[in-house]
């Protein structure tokens, strides 16, 4: 697989990575460590809240997300990470047993006249279950290396 850089996105591409089974284990073990809400952690106690049932925690589907993006993009490009997120939404439940997918797409590019060996690529990330539905969507400006960044400094 070819090297990603700076140069190689265009504005309105589209990637897909994934996907990835979320289980029951996974989803108790991350709860029980970092977000230990019933809803997260018990099933039975989980039917009684708003979610209805067993379901991950938000992070745990960001880390999720995470994940999908390091092993589609971000370990096969020049990315030198992000300076935060702009935004993240849970929209649907993430349940034991989802088959969860990245659908990225390049929103815009731009290079700062002050950093020229790099620049910033803004990104909408969606995540999808099996069903084609969006649970988590995030916006971020992520920071990617150019070509040559010799020629650029």
């Amino acid at each position: 697989m070819s090297r990603i850089y700076f140069e190689d996105f265009v504005a309105g591409a589209v990637a897909i990575y994934g996907p990835r089974t979320v289980t029951r284990q996974e989803i108790i073990a991350f709860a029980s460590e970092f977000d230990p809400q019933p809803m997260h952690l018990d099933e039975e106690a989980a039917k009684r809240t708003m979610l209805g049932g067993l379901s991950a925690s938000g992070w745990h589907s960001c880390a999720i997300m995470m994940r999908l993006l390091c092993d589609g993009l971000a370990l096969h490009s020049s990315s030198m990470g992000a300076p935060g997120v702009d935004e993240v939404k849970w929209l649907k439940p993430v349940r034991p047993g989802d088959s969860l997918s990245a659908r990225v797409t390049v929103l815009d590019k731009r290079a700062p006249k002050t950093r020229p060996h790099m620049g910033f690529v803004q990104f909408r990330c969606e995540m999808l279950n099996q069903h084609g539905e969006v649970v988590l969507e995030a916006n971020y400006p992520g920071m990617f290396a150019k070509r040559n960044r010799e020629a650029a400094e």
